[in-house]
């Protein structure tokens, strides 16, 4: 751990095609390493409703960051935006590119290299990008959804526009953008994505839940069904439940029911744990039912410690994690308890080895 580490989770707008995402794996996992550094894949996501795949790989920021560009350049020849077509927000090929500080290097560190490295993606690519997150160069564009507001099909507008234009463009939309679209990049702390499957096809209930739960929370209105506005013409909003949390609602046709996807960006604010058991109240609020849970990508370690020691807690009749009457788990346990009561085993095996972040970093193949 005395090494400078830090971990890349690009989302790539690709889900369907396993020879292309293949292709994008094996231009980062094949990026040479130069003496003392590390690079290794550590998990690819795909999932063809969102028609999106997820891949995580950490090491040194070096050759880290030299693969994540491998990894765009390979993507933009292998996806093409003009038929790209799936349920989840996207903006380009490589949708977006967060750095994410690990070990021996700070946030503010990793969002100068992910600036560093948006500038190279536009000028040796052609591809515009979106400083985002700790790395971006305007305050507002800090939120995925300010970047990727409109999505790709905005993009002619967007780059005409000096106002709306992301950070590192050209001036009038081209070929090159047409194919790959724009990226967002930045640097991030970890962030842990997780579905809820709703016991319903109802995909206007999945929506309402978001809404109650995310931090943004809903627009407001009043009994009419109009926009309430506040003395300056913004909309009135209600807060969500879970801070640092966002989410969304939408159907997912592979399974046959609705989905709360969210997003966890801040899991010192809300906890895995705290995130489920509000999601499965509000849900029971709204006339459904959880029936599992999915981790996309990872999960650092802590968190299911943790919730293992709160499920734990409950089964024993104690809250008190320091309790003598309560009997103590090994860490395994505690990971298998959390396992069980999140259900994140109910649609597929959720293996600890393959799906925590710290078990496949530091053991298995690596590249160097």
């Amino acid at each position: 751990m005395k090494n400078r580490l830090i971990e890349c989770v690009p989302n790539f707008s690709e889900g369907r095609r396993p020879e292309a995402v293949e292709s994008i794996v094996n231009a980062i996992s094949g990026t040479p390493c130069g003496p003392g550094e590390l690079l290794k894949v550590l998990h690819v996501d795909s999932g063809a409703a969102a028609n999106r795949t997820v891949v995580t790989f950490a090491g040194t920021p070096e050759a880290v960051v030299e693969a994540a560009f491998r990894a765009v350049r390979k993507a933009s020849e292998v996806i093409d935006m003009r038929k790209h077509h799936g349920e989840h927000p996207r903006i380009g090929a490589t949708d977006v590119l967060p750095l994410v500080p690990v070990s021996g290097i700070s946030i503010e560190e990793c969002a100068e290299l992910a600036r560093v490295l948006a500038a190279r993606i536009y000028e040796e690519l052609g591809i515009p990008c979106f400083c985002y997150e700790a790395a971006a160069l305007i305050p507002e564009r800090r939120r995925l959804e300010v970047c990727r507001a409109g999505e790709y099909e905005s993009l002619p507008v967007s780059i005409a526009d000096p106002s709306r234009r992301p950070d590192f463009s050209p001036e009038s939309y081209n070929e090159t953008v047409a194919r790959a679209g724009a990226s967002v990049v930045g640097a991030r702390n970890f962030l842990i994505a997780v579905n809820f499957n709703l016991d319903s096809a109802d995909v206007s209930a999945a929506r309402r839940i978001a809404a109650r739960v995310r931090e943004s929370g809903q627009v407001m209105h009043d009994a009419s069904g109009a926009v309430v506005r506040d003395s300056t013409g913004k909309p009135v909003r209600i807060p969500g439940t879970l801070k640092g949390c966002k989410a969304i609602g939408w159907y997912i046709e592979e399974y046959g029911i609705a989905q709360v996807s969210m997003n966890i960006t801040d899991i010192h604010l809300t906890s895995l744990h705290e995130a489920y058991l509000e999601v499965c109240r509000v849900a029971q609020e709204e006339g459904a039912g959880i029936t599992g849970t999915e981790i996309i990508g990872l999960v650092p370690e802590q968190c299911l410690l943790d919730a293992g020691e709160y499920f734990h807690g409950l089964l024993t009749g104690s809250g008190d994690r320091t309790s003598s009457s309560t009997p103590a788990l090994s860490r395994d346990e505690l990971i298998l308890t959390a396992i069980s009561a999140l259900h994140l085993d109910d649609l597929r095996p959720f293996d600890p080895a393959q799906k925590i972040i710290e078990r496949l970093l530091f053991t298995g193949r690596c590249t160097d």
